[in-house]
């Protein structure tokens, strides 16, 4: 049952995946796969009991689903989608009216993605940045440029969309332009406890001398939005910056953070959106470490208890970020360590296959 304090707020989840071999768990890419084997096959997946009328039907796919192929869109002269080269899968929750139904929801068609990938020979695996790929070339299929350009950068990237929308009161206090810069000024920071994509080109990334943390928010925080509004779609709010993850806690924590961020009225900072591309370029490559980043992100979890507590929703969870903050060390952090024990991409990849 919903907690009548929160009563009017809707959650819901995108997941990108990547997938790989079932057996070598080697990463595949579109020179493996082909949109219409995985369709058929995703398409064939029990879906009975959630809501799927809402979703958007994207061509070539055929039906309203909470899974779809994502990948690169190949266009016929006059840009209209024809066919998809495929980067991995996403899965797309049903609009729910509490985090622990869209949670529960998530777990459930993963559960139900992995099984069905199994006749594929693949399974799908939580990382933001395809670890041996660096770089994809397509036909234009975008009118605009720079949508293109971006397009082309997306092949690489995985990652998830946290979307909350608020009760009709709230929202319509909504100044978005004041959201915007709030959100430059501490995503940054946030994002810094969720990095998770330390691979690039089959080894660990390094730049400048170290081992950085996220190769994806390193590449995505030039050309991509950090939020995204949809409003007609009952002011759908929609962040888009924290990383893939297989922990159902992270993914709790990055509602209440979002929420914290939507809600607290006390949270002064502000930024621009070229202070949040220089932000995140840093936070890519130093983490936690990076200047102002403890401060920034202390804040708002010092912050979120008490701006959440009142609307009825439960922020224990948070500790395992707070922790991150004191200790430095992050999901990019495991990964790092997996990889230097495993001495490969494919034996690293097995401890990520799962979501618990």
């Amino acid at each position: 049952m919903v907690d009548d304090r929160y009563s009017g707020f809707h959650f819901g989840l995108e997941t990108e995946f990547l997938l790989v071999d079932s057996v070598s768990f080697r990463p595949l890419w579109y020179r493996d796969l082909t949109f219409g084997s995985l369709n058929s096959t995703l398409e064939a997946i029990p879906v009975d009991e959630f809501q799927c009328n809402g979703f958007k039907v994207e061509p070539p796919h055929r039906r309203a689903s909470p899974y779809i192929v994502e990948g690169y869109h190949l266009p016929d002269p006059d840009m209209n989608p024809i066919d998809l080269l495929p980067k991995g899968v996403e899965i797309r929750t049903p609009i729910c009216a509490s985090i622990d139904e869209c949670l529960e929801s998530l777990k459930t068609l993963h559960a139900r993605l992995q099984q069905a990938l199994q006749h594929l020979g693949h399974q799908a695996v939580a990382l933001s940045f395809h670890p041996t790929e660096v770089a994809f070339e397509g036909p234009q299929n975008k009118r605009r440029h720079d949508y293109w350009q971006w397009a082309m950068q997306a092949m690489l990237t995985y990652g998830p969309d946290v979307n909350i929308s608020l009760p009709e009161k709230l929202a319509a206090g909504i100044n978005l332009r004041d959201l915007n810069e709030k959100v430059n000024y501490y995503i940054p920071a946030l994002t810094a406890l969720t990095l998770a994509s330390p691979l690039r080109q089959g080894e660990l990334w390094s730049i400048r001398g170290r081992v950085g943390k996220s190769v994806r928010t390193y590449h995505r925080s030039v050309a991509a939005p950090a939020i995204e509004i949809h409003p007609d779609e009952s002011l759908r709010l929609e962040l888009k910056p924290f990383e893939m993850t297989h922990s159902l806690v992270d993914y709790r924590n990055y509602f209440l953070l979002w929420l914290g961020l939507l809600l607290d009225e006390q949270l002064k900072g502000r930024a621009s959106d070229q202070t949040r591309v220089y932000d995140m370029g840093r936070v890519a490559c130093e983490g936690i470490n990076s200047d102002t980043v403890r401060e920034r992100a202390t804040e708002v979890l010092v912050r979120i208890p008490d701006a959440l507590v009142s609307w009825g929703f439960d922020c224990g969870s948070l500790d395992v970020l707070r922790q991150r903050v004191e200790t430095g060390r992050v999901p990019a952090d495991d990964i790092i360590a997996i990889f230097q024990r495993e001495k490969s991409v494919p034996a690293t990849l097995r401890h990520l296959c799962g979501l618990h």
